[in-house]
Formats: structure tokens, C-alpha cells, sequence
């Protein structure tokens, strides 16, 4: 089971860069980076807030769950 990201689509969708982003919400590129490639094992509500705020959408619009047959690791 996974947990991924579509930032890149909603990045698109807005006609907004990745920079434009970074800047608007505090976060370095790098890590929106990270988190734009499927890279993070972890993202903090209020970044998750911030990005949602900024890109006029809700979590479900970034991230998405897809069931790939292997257990979850506890």
C-alpha cells in the first residue's frame, strides 16, 4: 500500500511552478521537490494546509491512495 502524488498535475492545472509555490508557502524547492516526486515519507498538516490554501484545493487533489497488493508495514 502507498500513499501518492499528483502535485506536479495540480501544479499544471493552476499554470504555477514549483518555485512560484516555494515562495508562496515558506517551503524550500528541494523538499517540495521531494514531495512532488513521491520521495517523502512524511508531510506536516500545516504544509499540507499551506500548499491546499495556495493551490485552491483539497488534500485528496495532491495525494492519493493506491493499494498495490503488499501489506502495510506497521
Amino acid at each position: 500500500m502507498s500513499i501518492s502524488v499528483k502535485l506536479d498535475r495540480v501544479l499544471l492545472d493552476r499554470g504555477m511552478s514549483l518555485t512560484e509555490l516555494s515562495e508562496r508557502v515558506g517551503v524550500t524547492i528541494a523538499n517540495l521537490s521531494i514531495l512532488k516526486t513521491g520521495k517523502a515519507k512524511a508531510i506536516r498538516f500545516s504544509t499540507l494546509e499551506a500548499i491546499c490554501k495556495e493551490l485552491d484545493c483539497q488534500p485528496g487533489d495532491i495525494l492519493f491512495f493506491e493499494d498495490d497488493g503488499k501489506p502495510s508495514p506497521d
